[in-house]
C-alpha cells in the first residue's frame, strides 16, 4: 500500500492550485507551450481550446505510436489532454485509462471528456505507485512529466510492468539529469512540484526500469532553453540555500527525455 508523503501532499496541492487558475505546465515556463509540444496534425484532432491546459514536457502520444483497438494507460493524467489525444488514436474499439491523485484535475478531465463525447476514456483517482488497474491488461503506458514527481520511482516502474501485457510498451516524456543535482534543490518541495528535484540521473532511471524486467530501454534527450530553467527556479523560493545555488549547475544537469521500453 502506498504511504502518503509530504511530497505527495505538496505536489497535489500545487497542481490543484494550477488547475484552479488555469495555469499550464509545472511552472510559469518550465515546459513548452502546446504548439511546441505536439505536432499540428495531433492538435487538430481536438476542438480549439481543448488543448489549453498541459502540464507536460514532451509528446508521449507520437512516441507511443498508438494503434486502433489498443488499451492505453496514462500515468498522472492531469487535465486529460494526452488521454484525449490517445482516445482519438485508438478509436472506438480502443480504451484509455487516466490515473491521477489530484481531485481537481480529475474533475476537469471528466468534464472535458463529457464535453468531447469521448466514451472510450475513463479517469480514476490513485497513486502511480499503486495503480488501480488489473495486471496484464494494458497495451501501452504513456506519461508526460510525471514519474519524476514520485518519491518512489522503483515502485512506479514495478507497477507499470505489472499492468502491461506481455509485449506491452512504455512511452514517456520525463525529466532526468546528467549527474547529481545540488542538495538544496533535492530538499526543496517547490523544486519537487516544479519537476526538478525529483529528477534522477538518466542511468539510474534506466537501471530502475531494467531491474523490474523492462527490455529495449531507450532514452533520448531534449534539452531545455536556458530561460525555461531560470523561470522554473524563480518559483522555488522555499529555501535560502536554493536561491544561492549555481543555476549553471542545474542548467547543465536537467533535461527532458523521450523514453521507451518494453515488457518481454
Amino acid at each position: 500500500m502506498t504511504t502518503n508523503t509530504p511530497i505527495h501532499d505538496f505536489v497535489r496541492e500545487h497542481y490543484a492550485e494550477r488547475i484552479k487558475s488555469n495555469a499550464s505546465c509545472c511552472g510559469d515556463s518550465c515546459c513548452s507551450t502546446d504548439s511546441k509540444l505536439y505536432p499540428e496534425e495531433l492538435l487538430a484532432t481536438l476542438p480549439e481550446g481543448e488543448s489549453a491546459v498541459s502540464y507536460g514536457c514532451g509528446d508521449p502520444i507520437t512516441l507511443a505510436s498508438l494503434q486502433p483497438g489498443q488499451t492505453v494507460l496514462d500515468l498522472g493524467s492531469g487535465a486529460g489532454i494526452d488521454c484525449f489525444f490517445a482516445a482519438k488514436k485508438v478509436g472506438e474499439t480502443g480504451h484509455v485509462i487516466g490515473v491521477d491523485m489530484t481531485p481537481e484535475m480529475l474533475e476537469r478531465a471528466r468534464s472535458s471528456a463529457k464535453r468531447l463525447n469521448l466514451s472510450n476514456v475513463e479517469f480514476h483517482q490513485g497513486y502511480i505507485e499503486e495503480l488501480p488497474v488489473d495486471s496484464n491488461t494494458v497495451d501501452v503506458i504513456i506519461s508526460n512529466c510525471v514519474i519524476n514527481l514520485s518519491p518512489d520511482k522503483s515502485k512506479v516502474f514495478a507497477e507499470t510492468f505489472r499492468v502491461l501485457k506481455p509485449g506491452g510498451k512504455l512511452a514517456v516524456s520525463d525529466i532526468v539529469t546528467d549527474g547529481p543535482l545540488p542538495d538544496a534543490v533535492r530538499k526543496s518541495l517547490s523544486a519537487w512540484a516544479g519537476c526538478v528535484a525529483g529528477a534522477v540521473d538518466a542511468k539510474e532511471y534506466v537501471g530502475m526500469m531494467a531491474a523490474v524486467g523492462f527490455t529495449n530501454v531507450s532514452i533520448n534527450p531534449v534539452f531545455f532553453a536556458r530561460e525555461d530553467v531560470d523561470s522554473a527556479l524563480d518559483e522555488m523560493k522555499d529555501s535560502i540555500e536554493l536561491q544561492a545555488i549555481s543555476r549553471d549547475d542545474v542548467y547543465k544537469s536537467v533535461y527532458s527525455a523521450k523514453i521507451t521500453a518494453y515488457k518481454p
